[in-house]
């Protein structure tokens, strides 16, 4: 066991570059999430906020249980759960931002917070878990499945019809539509439109997802949207790499992405199964090349097992979900020539898109499903309760040493 890390350091940050790969040992004080799976986290401050679809929470001596409705927090120094923040959430959580003033917003499927509107998307106060007074977006017809702020402007992404389909830009105080954001995702490949994961540079609005085209423009599953000016518009960068079909019970097979620190690269990880491709792999992109057929950098091959979150650093693309190998583009459900084992997790190398010796195991379930990057270390949320070989019960954080 690590001896606990000193964490009083820890400041509020947004997700931070890391000179170095985190330590593998996760740390000793993070509490246990003892059912469900956790789809979100954030950090407000020194809080964390862990969102997902869950009812019991402990301490991580697991001594005392708490009943919590799909969302908790707790002291990033202490490892201790906010007594005062237990709102009731009626229903699944994925996706969390921090606010102004002690706040978070919350995005997911659920029908209320604390038996009262609104639905899919909430600002709650870290003191006591209640509604903000005066932010009342209208979100409607769907889920918020992901969040991104940018100052002022809070983007919402999910299959929901209202105020728009899939995609809207808010006002982060009121809630209200932003009617200079009309970038619409279009030409799904299932049954809704849906935008699976945001991630936001200084001018870049990455999106992926179901759809196949923005504004009408083709985009399959993954597009660059400028944000630098007051209207939004379609950046002139597309790639084919995702317009290829994979297993047909993945019609759309696009999960994570996540900008590098300096916003230069992105990096996208994916489902689909077991054919060539892009399905089940990680792939780099250059965010400011230009053409009808960007190329990825790199990809590295899972071998047949998905993968659904990914966290850029600058020192590591870190990669999760429940695979197997990495390094694997000739194994079919199968370790092939070169793969290398990384059971649930890994890290990448961010120039040579090859698997780092980083190792620390998890155990695999579903898979991650939330990653979190903080001057201090990397915070990890899934569904099962094995982490760096101990018990970190879905949510866990590894060191920055």
């Amino acid at each position: 066991m690590l001896a606990r890390v000193a964490l009083a350091a820890f400041l509020a940050s947004a997700p931070v570059a890391h000179t170095r790969v985190v330590a593998a040992n996760p740390v000793d004080n993070t509490p246990h999430v003892l059912d469900g799976i956790v789809n979100a986290i954030t950090v407000v401050g020194r809080t964390v906020v862990v969102g997902g679809s869950f009812s019991e929470v402990s301490d991580a001596s697991r001594r005392t249980v708490h009943a919590r409705a799909n969302l908790f927090a707790y002291d990033l120094n202490t490892g201790r759960i906010l007594p005062g923040f237990a709102p009731n959430v009626g229903g699944t959580v994925h996706a969390l931002e921090p606010g102004d003033g002690g706040t978070v917003y919350v995005g997911g499927d659920f029908w209320g917070v604390n038996h009262r509107a609104p639905r899919a998307l909430a600002q709650l106060r870290l003191t006591d878990g209640a509604t903000v007074a005066g932010f009342a977006p209208r979100i409607g017809g769907g889920m918020v499945s992901s969040l991104a702020r940018q100052g002022a402007r809070l983007y919402a992404g999910g299959d929901f019809v209202s105020p728009r389909t899939a995609l809207a830009r808010l006002d982060a105080a009121t809630g209200a539509l932003d009617p200079t954001f009309t970038v619409t995702p279009g030409k799904s490949l299932s049954s809704r439109v849906k935008v699976y994961a945001m991630a936001l540079s200084r001018d870049r609005l990455a999106v992926d997802g179901s759809f196949t085209t923005l504004d009408g423009k083709s985009r399959p599953q993954v597009g660059l949207i400028d944000v630098s000016g007051r209207t939004a518009k379609v950046a002139p960068w597309r790639t084919g790499a995702y317009a290829r079909t994979c297993d047909e019970a993945f019609p759309s097979y696009v999960r994570g992405i996540d900008f590098s620190p300096d916003g230069r690269y992105f990096a996208v990880v994916t489902t689909g199964g077991t054919k060539s491709g892009m399905c089940d792999t990680t792939a780099r992109f250059e965010t400011y090349a230009k053409g009808s057929a960007v190329k990825p950098t790199w990809v590295n091959h899972t071998g047949g097992d998905s993968l659904y979150s990914v966290a850029v650093t600058g020192a590591a693309v870190y990669v999760g979900g429940h695979q197997r190998w990495l390094d694997n583009p000739k194994g079919r459900d199968s370790a092939g020539p070169g793969a290398v084992a990384r059971p649930g997790i890994g890290a990448i190398h961010p120039r040579t898109g090859k698997a780092l010796s980083w190792n620390p195991g998890r155990e695999r379930g579903i898979g991650v499903k939330a990653f979190y990057t903080h001057s201090r270390g990397l915070l990890v949320g899934s569904d099962t309760t094995r982490l760096g070989r101990e018990y970190h019960a879905r949510i866990g954080m590894f060191p920055l040493l």
